[in-house]
């Protein structure tokens, strides 16, 4: 067992896998680790999956990274403090993971959905060595964040898979398009799809996602 500053399962990577990769997942709010890690079976052999648990508990097996507010024009005020020090913890956990597995940097994916997801986009923007490429769902970007994003040229080489609902009744279509824009500002290599649904992963994003994982081991190795 992996012994990591959170809470966490873990699935292993094929034994015969020359050079394994690391999937790190994260939940959605009111979620738990269980939840992505029913995933792991569909991952592509190559990776190690590791589904984390948020440190903040809202009640029986729900969790959150930070918590926020709704005002009454729809925008979010999250709770700064909590935001980054689940992004340092996720940093911390990340960092030892791949050490304990002896996976380098350039092998490392960060994903989730909703707040999982949020969380995947502001590890790229704001401590883009720690990963090679991020997959997030239904998500939206933190302009909490933004004084910490590095320079854009400190993400030359970066991967990104960004899906959305385009029906999603949670995170409105609009903050997928937001995301889309501002990777595309950046030396970021953008894999940008919608689908036919509301706030949940349809089979055929799930599908296209872990094909597109695939191509990352496989891109590594020409």
């Amino acid at each position: 067992m992996l012994n990591l500053p959170l809470h966490h399962l873990y699935r292993a990577a094929a034994p015969d896998t020359s050079a394994p990769w690391l999937l790190v997942l994260m939940h959605g709010v009111g979620s738990n680790e269980q939840d992505l890690f029913g995933l792991a079976g569909m991952v592509p052999p190559a990776f190690h999956v590791l589904s984390l648990r948020a440190p903040y508990t809202l009640g029986p097996s729900s969790y959150a990274w930070f918590q926020f507010g709704v005002n009454p024009d729809g925008s979010r005020t999250i709770d700064t403090a909590q935001e980054k020090a689940s992004r340092a913890l996720v940093a911390q956990t990340c960092a030892e993971a791949a050490q304990a597995l002896n996976i380098p940097a350039e092998r490392v994916v960060v994903g989730g959905f909703s707040q999982g997801g949020i969380m995947s986009l502001s590890a790229l923007l704001t401590q883009p060595q720690m990963l090679q490429a991020i997959m997030v769902w239904h998500s939206r970007l933190l302009p909490e964040i933004a004084a910490e994003q590095v320079a854009p040229e400190q993400l030359a080489g970066r991967k990104a898979w960004i899906s959305h609902g385009t029906a999603d009744n949670v995170i409105p279509l609009a903050q997928a398009h937001a995301i889309r824009t501002a990777l595309q500002a950046m030396p970021v290599e953008l894999a940008y799809h919608e689908y036919p649904c509301r706030h949940e992963l349809h089979p055929q994003e799930l599908q296209d996602s872990m094909a597109w994982l695939q191509a990352l081991t496989q891109a590594q190795r020409v």
